[in-house]
C-alpha cells in the first residue's frame, strides 16, 4: 500500500482548487476524523478533544450517521464541524460519475455541510465538477499530513511520529474514528494533543 504521509507540492499544484491546508493561521492545527460516527471510537475522540478544549472536523459517512444519529448530534453539540464523506465510502476512481454524485447527494441529506472529503482522497475531475454544480459552495478538503492510522502494518508509535514530524502551522491532519484505526488512533491522538498543546498550538474547526 503506497501513500504520502505529507502531501508533496506537485500534487497540490495539479489540484489547486482543492483545500490542502489553511494558510496564514499561526499556531493553528486542523484535526480531522474520517469514517464515523462510530459507537466507541467517536466518543473516545470527543473525550480527548474535550480535555484540551480542542475543536475538530468530522467527515462522516452517511450510512454511519443514520446508524448512530445520537453520536452525530453529540459531535455538533460539542462545537465541532462535520463534513460529507459520501454515503457508502465510495472510491471515486472506481465509481461511475452518476453513482458517485448520487452517493454524495444521499449523504448530504443527513450531513448539512459545505465541506466534503472524497474517501481515500480519490476523486475524478469530472466528479469534482459534478459536485460543484450541485453545491457551488462546497469546499473539497484534502489534507497536509496523513497519520496512517488506517494502515494495520503501521505501529502506533510510527503513527504518532507521522504527525509530529510533519506538522506545521495551518496543517490539516487526518485521523480516523473507526474500528480499523482504533489501536493507532487511540495511542497517537492523546499524545498529539498533549505535545502540540504544550508547544502553543490551538486546534480549530475547518472554515466552512
Amino acid at each position: 500500500m503506497f501513500y504520502f504521509i505529507r502531501i508533496p507540492f506537485w500534487l497540490r499544484w495539479i489540484y489547486p482548487n482543492l483545500v490542502w491546508n489553511i494558510p496564514n493561521r499561526p499556531k493553528t492545527i486542523y484535526l480531522t476524523f474520517d469514517d464515523g460516527p462510530h459507537p466507541t471510537e467517536t466518543p473516545f475522540v470527543l473525550d480527548q478533544l474535550r480535555q484540551y478544549k480542542a475543536k475538530a472536523s468530522f467527515f462522516c459517512i452517511g450510512k454511519n450517521v443514520a446508524a448512530h444519529p445520537d453520536i452525530y448530534q453529540q459531535i455538533l453539540k460539542e462545537g465541532h464541524a462535520v463534513g460529507n464523506h459520501t454515503n457508502q465510502h465510495k472510491n471515486g476512481w472506481k465509481t461511475r460519475n452518476d453513482d458517485y454524485l448520487k452517493d454524495f447527494i444521499t449523504a448530504a441529506k443527513q450531513i448539512d455541510s459545505t465541506l466534503f472529503r472524497p474517501p481515500y482522497g480519490k476523486i475524478k475531475r469530472s466528479q469534482i465538477r459534478a459536485i460543484q454544480q450541485v453545491n457551488p459552495a462546497v469546499k473539497i478538503i484534502m489534507w497536509t499530513v496523513l497519520s496512517a492510522d488506517f494502515d494495520q502494518q503501521v505501529t502506533p508509535e510510527k503513527c504518532l511520529q507521522n504527525v509530529l514530524r510533519h506538522v506545521q502551522e495551518g496543517a490539516i491532519i487526518v485521523f480516523h474514528d473507526s474500528a480499523k484505526a482504533a489501536e493507532r488512533m487511540r495511542y497517537a491522538l492523546p499524545q498529539v494533543l498533549k505535545t502540540l498543546s504544550n508547544q502553543g498550538y490551538r486546534f480549530e474547526t475547518l472554515p466552512a
